[in-house]
């Protein structure tokens, strides 16, 4: 295993990065200026020890300044909130996952539109990339590009490919079909507590109504696999009246709180936060979990016998349909709030990352937790494809070289207070709490999100 060379290629990256010896860009160099950027801590020590250096590059490049601060996900979303709210602003804001917060501000006119910054690599970004980064504006009346987007991620298949096998099944049988996955999962339990795992759950889905995102990835990715995707389509349009997205809904509903009421999901799944999934699987309470990113893998990246010989991870199957899913992906990248005090600063920095080299750096030096918003950079760069890696290679194909398709975020922000409301999660809980049908639960889920929607027109 080429544990050396992994790390050898990521420090030659920061290297790349740190000595400026990547493309200069190309502002005109006149009085030193600072710009203030935000980001979220990164989910390793890395993505943060990445982004240093990309803006280390850029400042010995260009003579200007960044003025960094970085702060855990929960507290930057918090901040910006705050910062749109007074105008007292930052300049530039790196997000990881800002589908729950651009929307919105973008249709309130909170945010400047980058159309000329996307417009120069239009042609070198992925379709769901750009989908991802165009909202509508109230005020403009119109879909503006506003955010950069640098990379992306979807959501993988996590399990333990040790205690699949120490319940006597094999990794070559797991199934390429929707509900035969799930399902292949569920004999595992029983064996396994009876080998002594009495805590071991099959499965780990974010049934919960807390979120604030993993839920809703979750339900998207039910409805594709049931043939329900277009409950919203990129028109911004909500389709909750069709009844094959209907249908798709109840039977999302009825396998989730079946497996819930059968004991193959943790009881607290309902109330998980985001990071609740992840130490459960650390633990090997979970046999199997589907979790955005690689995030869960990095963070055992240092023993080695978990990352390399136990843990596995896999891209998503055919739908019940028999085609393949594609990957519901969101993007990450800088926006500028309006109100910004050094918007050419802003947008400078922000067309030095988007150069494919410098790009490549940052994210080969966050160990590739998400992958590049330029599928040609995956393509070009074994390191994302490296056999040895057994989680990098098959997130990389399902994130960014395989079907994709856009958060639901991106097309309306209604769906933003939908998932801020956490409707599909509170689902699950009315049936298994509330003693509603599956079928009931969504009409409730259903027409609350029909008058979400009723307050967003585009015309």
């Amino acid at each position: 295993m080429t544990y050396m060379s992994r790390r050898s290629a990521i420090r030659g990256s920061l290297g790349l990065l740190a000595s400026g010896a990547l493309m200069r860009p190309h502002i005109a160099r006149a009085a030193a200026s600072t710009a203030v950027v935000w980001r979220d801590q990164g989910f390793v020590p890395e993505e943060d020890a990445a982004f240093r250096a990309t803006a280390a590059a850029y400042e010995k490049a260009s003579g200007n300044k960044i003025d960094l601060s970085i702060m855990p996900f929960t507290a930057l979303n918090q901040k910006i909130i705050s910062a749109l709210t007074t105008g007292d602003v930052p300049d530039l804001i790196f997000h990881i996952a800002p589908g729950t917060l651009l929307p919105q501000n973008a249709w309130n006119d909170k945010i400047l539109d980058v159309n000329d910054i996307v417009e120069a690599h239009k042609s070198e970004l992925s379709h769901t990339a750009l989908l991802n980064s165009s909202y509508y504006n109230s005020v403009t009346k119109r879909r503006d590009y506003y955010l950069v987007p640098l990379s992306q991620g979807a959501e993988p298949f996590h399990f333990w490919g040790d205690l699949v096998e120490q319940a006597g099944f094999k990794l070559s049988d797991i199934p390429n079909t929707w509900d035969a996955r799930w399902n292949f999962f569920k004999p595992m339990q029983k064996v396994l507590r009876a080998k002594g795992r009495r805590k071991i759950y099959a499965l780990g889905p974010q049934m919960t109504t807390v979120g604030p995102n993993d839920g809703n990835g979750l339900f998207q990715h039910f409805m594709i696999a049931y043939g329900g995707a277009d409950i919203v389509t990129p028109d911004g349009k909500l389709h909750t009246d069709n009844p094959q997205v209907r249908d798709a809904a109840i039977r999302t509903v009825s396998f989730l709180t079946d497996a819930y009421k059968q004991g193959y999901v943790p009881p607290e799944a309902i109330s998980w936060t985001d990071a609740d999934d992840n130490n459960a699987f650390h633990e090997k309470l979970l046999v199997m979990d589907l979790d955005g990113s690689i995030s869960t893998e990095l963070a055992m990246i240092k023993d080695k016998k978990a990352y390399y010989e136990e843990s596995r991870t896999i891209g998503l199957p055919l739908g019940e349909d028999g085609k393949q899913m594609p990957a519901p992906v969101g993007a990450g990248g800088l926006f500028i709030p309006k109100g910004t005090k050094n918007l050419e600063v802003a947008k400078d920095f922000s067309r030095f990352f988007m150069q494919p080299e410098v790009l490549n750096a940052n994210l080969k030096g966050g160990l590739g937790r998400t992958v590049p918003s330029m599928p040609q950079i995956a393509k070009d760069d074994p390191w994302w494809l490296d056999p040895s890696d057994p989680h990098r290679a098959p997130f990389t194909e399902e994130s960014v070289l395989g079907p994709t398709t856009a958060s639901y975020y991106a097309y309306n922000p209604a769906y933003g207070q939908v998932g801020a409301e956490q409707l599909w999660g509170t689902m699950y809980a009315d049936v298994i709490k509330n003693d509603m049908t599956p079928a009931q639960a969504v009409d409730k889920a259903f027409k609350r999100a029909e008058a979400i929607f009723a307050k967003y027109t585009f015309d």
